[in-house]
């Protein structure tokens, strides 16, 4: 039997066959944001591939990943939004926030025609606020024209927690008085009016089914079902496409050295302004739970290939790649990272 197995083991790798093969254990789970999943499938199936750890990634929204990471049913959560004080005193312990990549949330609709539409700030805010309620509005028209523009309005919205929805509402929150008083920021939102969907894809989806509609949604989810999305005025008064490199030039503030930073409504002149990082989220202290000192290694090693060689993969994938200053600080948190008080990454 011996004999057999190391037979056909020797044939497979003659004919180029043998993949790693993983011990019992050697898996790392996540679960999290949907913004980021696509670019994170193409990753963990890379990183797969070379060095024979499977990465488990559930894409349940950024709000179901905080909370598996604090009831420590994850390895590690991804999030588009920087943790709430709560949910950080409900972990007991601290929370890394990691960046790896930039995105733009983009305002996309249901139009005949493949029109570009230019939104102001304002503009933005009312619809989702129920107060702009057809496509014919003088306000939309006045930054539009040219265009024949009709029809009632539909507001597609996030129902699960969403990291997305977190950028967005931190965007209206800081351009409209209305929804911050109204509405404000958070994962999870009371809307005050529109359809719910789960994920982006369930946004997407429902958008492209209903004529007139409007919603948000990531940049790669408006490209993956050829979405139109519109143009949107920044602080500058700008009026910026939402591009890779318009994306990266929102990142062009002061960085702090935890990176729980905001993106939106950018002071950037040419930075668009319904951008934002999205992190994975872990655990400094990783002995918990009975975890392993070889699962701990397992996750840093994971984290650092993703802010380095993993980053080749955003911009065909429509993502932003880190700077070279948000690479620096992320460097510095995954060196932080400790198990029974000693640091993981030699």
């Amino acid at each position: 039997m011996k004999y057999a197995i190391r037979l056909v083991l020797s044939l497979a790798m003659l004919w180029g066959l043998a993949a790693p093969v993983l011990a019992a254990g050697e898996e790392v789970i996540g679960a999290g944001a949907t913004f980021p999943y696509p670019l994170y499938s193409k990753m963990f199936d890379v990183y797969s591939k070379e060095h024979g750890i499977k990465v488990n990634y559930q894409a349940i929204g950024s709000g179901g990943g905080i909370r598996q990471l604090v009831n420590k049913t994850v390895d590690f959560g991804g999030s588009d939004a920087v943790m709430t004080d709560e949910d950080t005193a409900a972990a007991g312990a601290p929370i890394l926030h990691i960046p790896t990549c930039a995105g733009a949330v983009v305002v996309t609709y249901n139009l005949p025609g493949n029109l570009d539409i230019k939104f102001t700030p304002d503009v933005i805010a009312d619809m989702f606020l129920g107060k702009i309620r057809r496509w014919d509005d003088p306000r939309i028209a006045h930054q539009n024209p040219g265009l024949s523009l009709s029809g009632d309005i539909t507001v597609v919205h996030r129902s699960d927690g969403s990291g997305t929805t977190n950028i967005f509402s931190d965007y209206l929150s800081k351009v409209s008085t209305a929804w911050k008083e109204k509405v404000g920021t958070g994962t999870a939102l009371n809307w005050p009016v529109g359809l719910g969907a789960k994920g982006n894809p369930g946004v997407a989806g429902l958008v492209t089914q209903t004529p007139g509609s409007v919603g948000y949604v990531e940049l790669i989810y408006a490209l993956q079902n050829k979405m139109p999305y519109g143009t949107v005025q920044n602080k500058k008064g700008k009026f910026v496409k939402p591009t890779l490199a318009a994306t990266s030039m929102a990142a062009n503030i002061n960085l702090p050295q935890d990176m729980k930073v905001s993106l939106t409504d950018t002071t950037a002149a040419e930075g668009y302004p319904i951008s934002g990082f999205t992190w994975i989220l872990l655990y400094k202290e990783q002995k918990y739970e009975n975890r392993s000192a070889d699962k701990a290694k397992r996750l840093v090693e994971l984290v650092w290939w993703m802010t380095h060689e993993g980053q080749k993969y955003a911009e065909p994938m429509q993502y932003a790649p880190l700077s070279k200053a948000a690479v620096e600080r992320a460097e510095r948190l995954i060196k932080s990272v400790t198990y029974a008080g000693s640091t993981v990454m030699k």
